[in-house]
């Protein structure tokens, strides 16, 4: 099975653009032939994860005690699989590691967290090459702000596509052939 993790926001809503967003990536994930793998909670977790529940996909919540601890919630209704970890730490490892590709879509200081981590990681060879994919004007304004050649080599400028919508985004999934 190959496993597609999917970043993002836990505030949108459904029927907001960025919740239907995240919907319309998990649900061409799965039918594609990819389980769709999220933190397992709210926003686009859950969207992604409804998205690939809708499609026949196999949508995987990687939750986590500290965080259910802090704010109680259970995971999202669409989670078919669910992966509990103890600590954010052991979570955000995870999510990062165990996959054959990586979706980030809008979100904020943790989502930014968790491409930068994915990044680094593949960048120093610590996780072995994987598509990392950035769905969305947010990041392709984030990004190119931040890419500079001085610090941010082209090779590994190179490691993070942009793509404008999921359909981009799978297409260059497909393309690396994670």
């Amino acid at each position: 099975m190959t496993i597609i993790s999917v970043f993002g926001s836990s505030a949108p809503q459904p029927g907001s653009a960025d919740y239907e967003l995240a919907r319309q990536m998990g649900q061409l994930l799965a039918a594609a032939g990819f389980a769709v793998q999220t933190g397992g909670y709210g926003g686009v977790m859950a969207a992604a994860s409804r998205g690939a529940a809708e499609a026949g996909g196999e949508a995987i919540g990687v939750t986590c005690a500290q965080i259910e601890a802090f704010r109680p919630m259970p995971p999202n209704e669409w989670v078919t699989r669910e992966i509990k970890h103890e600590t954010l730490r052991e979570r955000l490892a995870y999510l990062v590691e165990h996959n054959d590709g990586i979706i980030v879509m809008p979100g904020g200081v943790g989502t930014l967290t968790e491409l930068s981590l994915s990044w680094s990681l593949v960048q120093v060879g610590e996780i072995s090459p994987r598509p990392i994919v950035a769905v969305g004007g947010l990041w392709a304004r984030t990004i190119n702000a931040f890419l500079s050649p001085e610090y941010v080599p082209e090779q590994y400028a190179a490691l993070v596509q942009l793509a404008k919508t999921p359909k981009d985004a799978l297409s260059i999934l497909t393309r690396q052939k994670p």
